[in-house]
């Protein structure tokens, strides 16, 4: 099966970032090529470059460090980069992303029943009634707090990647969903959160 003009420049992205780590001996921390180098070398545009790096990001092979640029990541060897083609080639790449996060947001939103009181709940509504914010900017906010309170870092990183990942083409659910939602932990009804997510089957 031929690839796509896309997949030509994430394999190229690949071969580029192997043959830069190979060339320089790279070791876990250090920098690699900025968004405007791989693009100059391979001849693609930058947004295709970006994409092909938040994918390398998501599964960990290298980490973004704000103002800082792109680093191969502690966490894995650089020979992982072999893996990410068929990661990235996949059709149905993009409705795994969303089904996995969508299940990410699932389970913060039981984990958190217990600990929440009246101002963590506010704070919830709050959110929803800021009429600045557009709805995808409420999914956000409402689920980014939702994360932060389970108080875990790696579920809170895994969500942000693949919601980084994948705002170019995901949604939000109805703003009945949300409502809902807080009602739910309002009542103390555990039980029906599962089923209001399996109800609402968006983006």
């Amino acid at each position: 099966m031929s690839m796509s003009p896309k997949q030509k420049v994430y394999q190229g992205v690949l071969q580029e970032i192997r043959k830069f780590i190979e060339v320089n001996d790279l070791k876990p921390g250090d920098k690699l090529p900025s968004e405007r180098e791989l693009s100059d070398k391979l001849g693609a545009g930058r947004s295709s470059i970006r994409e092909a790096l938040r994918a390398m990001e998501l599964i960990g092979i290298i980490e973004t460090r704000h103002g800082g640029g792109t680093f191969l990541s502690k966490y894995r060897p650089y020979h992982t980069v072999e893996l990410l083609s068929t990661f990235i080639l996949s059709q149905t790449t993009k409705d795994e992303l969303l089904i996995v996060k969508e299940l990410l947001e699932k389970e913060a939103a039981k984990l958190i029943f217990q600990q929440l009181d009246h101002v963590k709940l506010e704070q919830l509504k709050t959110i929803m009634n800021d009429s600045s914010l557009t709805m995808k900017e409420q999914h956000y906010s409402f689920f980014k707090y939702i994360v932060e309170l389970t108080d875990n870092q790696f579920l809170a990183r895994i969500w942000g990647l693949i919601n980084e990942y994948s705002k170019s083409f995901t949604g939000h659910y109805s703003r009945e969903f949300y409502m809902k939602l807080i009602k739910l932990y309002k009542t103390q009804n555990y039980p029906s959160i599962e089923g209001l997510f399996n109800e609402e089957k968006t983006y």
